[in-house]
């Protein structure tokens, strides 16, 4: 059990360490991405678990002797418990992981499923049956029989999952290729989007620039302002866009700017150079505020009801139903803070904004179509 143990902990830290890979791709719906970082770690969970079954199979005694040691019946028992008990290990490279994949991917439900599958649902059941049954050598064999059938369910669910991926994949390829090639932009246009958490805003962006052709602005800004500042990009990241209720206590007792500030300065130059050179969507920074003077701006404020924002930030990003709104509200006021501190304006003033669209209305998609007629009636000339 302690060897097995071992196995387990390599696959579970092989696959846990993909946790971030599968979630983040995931939810920027590059499915392509999230189906080749499942086939390496797949791949190579396998390639671990089968090594493992090697070693079980042909010198159990010299694995033995690492943790134990006794007469001949203990040897002679513990060697037939790794060959018949862990007869089935190499489908540890396929459950273990496919529990932690549906986890990243916000599919609770069936990596609960998976989770308890082996050890509650199938292996105490087998254990009973089959020891009442056989006797010890039953109770041996309840291993590899849980083993199979939590991966039968844990391959089923897996490809199911794997062909939503690909018409997924297929659905996003399709929206691009939707693109119009047809139409022109006449003159320059900059599209800020702002978004409440979890209301599909910054997916509405991605599609508009790719519907447009222009480019998409979001995290790009983070390793730019890192180079000029210094600081982390983890750290800005955990920081940009969001300013506590307590951070102005800061201000009575240090002089001149503190991070936040100079991460603000550092992207406004930023937002104003790429909206000065080309035509693009940016998400959030108060951009909106920042390029409020020029007249090729669109303006875009995307929001939504607070019980569809929780479904999909437990979708996208894993959360359960009371931290995702837990979450949602935190977010939204630092945002609100953040803005409001920069701008001298209410975040979420629709007069803000020159659209101001309910994603759960039309759902993201038709969202962003939206907004491109609206984008194309005033700066596209159809050819």
């Amino acid at each position: 059990m302690k060897i097995s143990q071992i196995l387990n902990s390599i696959i579970i830290g092989i696959a846990a360490g993909s946790q971030p890979i599968f979630g983040y791709n995931y939810g920027a719906r590059k499915f392509d991405r999230v189906k080749s970082a499942l086939k390496r770690v797949l791949g190579l969970s396998i390639i671990i678990s089968t090594i493992a079954f090697i070693l079980f199979q042909t010198i159990p005694d010299k694995l033995i002797s690492i943790f134990g040691s006794g007469d001949e019946n203990y040897m002679e028992f513990a060697c037939l418990g790794f060959r018949i008990y862990l007869l089935l290990c190499i489908c540890n490279g396929i459950q273990i992981p496919a529990g932690i994949f549906f986890q990243a991917v916000g599919k609770s439900i069936k990596s609960a499923l998976l989770s308890l599958s082996r050890q509650i649902l199938f292996l105490i059941p087998a254990l009973v049956v089959l020891g009442n049954a056989f006797g010890i050598m039953g109770v041996l064999y309840a291993g590899p029989v849980a083993d199979g059938l939590a991966f039968v369910i844990a391959g089923i669910l897996l490809i199911f999952e794997v062909k939503h991926l690909k018409q997924g994949s297929e659905k996003s390829q399709a929206l691009v290729d939707d693109t119009s090639t047809d139409n022109q932009l006449d003159k320059q246009v900059v599209i800020t989007v702002s978004r409440e958490y979890g209301s599909g805003g910054r997916y509405i962006g991605r599609l508009i620039a790719d519907k447009l052709g222009i480019k998409f602005y979001d995290k790009d800004f983070i390793a730019e302002v890192a180079k000029e500042t210094g600081l982390s990009e983890e750290y800005i990241e955990n920081n940009e866009q969001k300013r506590g209720s307590l951070a102005g206590l800061n201000n009575g007792y240090y002089f001149g700017l503190d991070n936040s500030d100079e991460l603000f300065i550092k992207e406004a130059e930023l937002i104003k150079k790429v909206a000065n050179e080309e035509s693009c969507v940016i998400i959030g920074r108060c951009a909106d505020f920042i390029l409020k003077d020029r007249k090729n701006v669109i303006k875009v404020f995307v929001y939504s009801d607070i019980e569809n924002k929780i479904k999909r930030a437990t979708k996208i990003y894993g959360l359960n139903q009371t931290k995702a709104e837990k979450e949602i509200k935190r977010i939204d006021k630092l945002r609100a803070n953040h803005y409001k501190h920069y701008t001298e304006k209410e975040w979420s003033n629709h007069s803000n904004y020159d659209i101001c669209i309910n994603s759960d209305t039309l759902g993201v998609e038709k969202s962003a179509e939206l907004i491109c007629k609206i984008v194309e009636e005033k700066f596209v000339t159809q050819l």
